[in-house]
């Protein structure tokens, strides 16, 4: 893969030293879209009109130097990643799941893992961080790494149809880089995969996000939940993927 890093934090960094307001929404939008009104920075996760917690975890991501820590793991993967043949930018940005209005974290989760054909289109990859989550240089090297697998993986399997596409293409990507996170315990893990075996062909967003996600994501978007443990079919996905490589 050939990738290039585009430095994004100072770009977001600048947008919140405006006053939160009309003014600071339409220079997002600015910055947001090129001449033609399409996409020019994969920006669209952000939250233009965030509180002062956003600045500050950009801030922090500049003490870390994170845009070099990004960069460096970008360039790992792509020399990772050579079978495959794909032209990308990349760089990072942060969502606010934390006080955000518009960013549910399992619904905007589930299309950066699973609905990126409009930034992959457009060339970009996303180093996706999270303001709910404490910012650190392994964090964004983690998150870095998962990007660029996820992409080749993609670009060798074609996009996730079903929840056995969707297990195999992020278990992949987590164990390429190095994932640790999230783990069940192994008799969690052992009823986990009981449940979602037969359900490995399921195509519906209700029982795909219920099973990757676990019952509480379920609950709060208002679908069937399992009898699932947070974030069990991705700690399924994680582990089956450590094993095959492992063997």
């Amino acid at each position: 893969m050939d990738l290039d890093w585009v430095p994004l934090v100072a770009t977001q960094r600048a947008l919140y030293d405006m006053p939160r307001g009309g003014a600071r929404f339409k220079e997002y939008l600015r910055v947001l879209r090129d001449r033609t009104g399409d996409l020019e920075l994969p920006l669209a996760e952000m939250n233009p009109m965030g509180h002062d917690h956003i600045p500050a975890l950009l801030d922090q991501l500049t003490a870390i130097a994170a845009e070099d820590v990004g960069e460096a793991a970008m360039r790992d993967a792509a020399g990772a990643t050579t079978d495959v043949a794909g032209r990308f930018r990349m760089g990072i940005v942060i969502a606010d799941d934390l006080r955000g209005l518009w960013t549910d974290r399992v619904a905007t989760e589930f299309g950066v893992r699973f609905e990126s054909r409009p930034y992959d289109r457009r060339g970009w990859l996303v180093t996706q961080l999270w303001s709910s989550e404490a910012v650190s240089a392994e964090l964004v090297r983690e998150q870095t790494l998962v990007s660029v697998h996820r992409a080749a993986h993609i670009l060798r399997h074609g996009y996730a149809g079903t929840l056995g596409d969707m297990l195999n293409q992020e278990g992949q990507a987590m164990a390429a880089a190095g994932c640790r996170e999230p783990s069940l315990e192994p008799d969690d893990l052992d009823y986990t995969r009981r449940v979602v075996g037969p359900l490995r062909d399921a195509r519906d967003r209700q029982t795909v996000i219920a099973c990757l996600f676990g019952d509480g994501a379920a609950r709060r978007l208002g679908y069937r939940p399992h009898g699932l443990s947070a974030r069990a079919g991705l700690a399924l996905a994680l582990a089956d993927a450590r094993d095959r490589i492992a063997s």
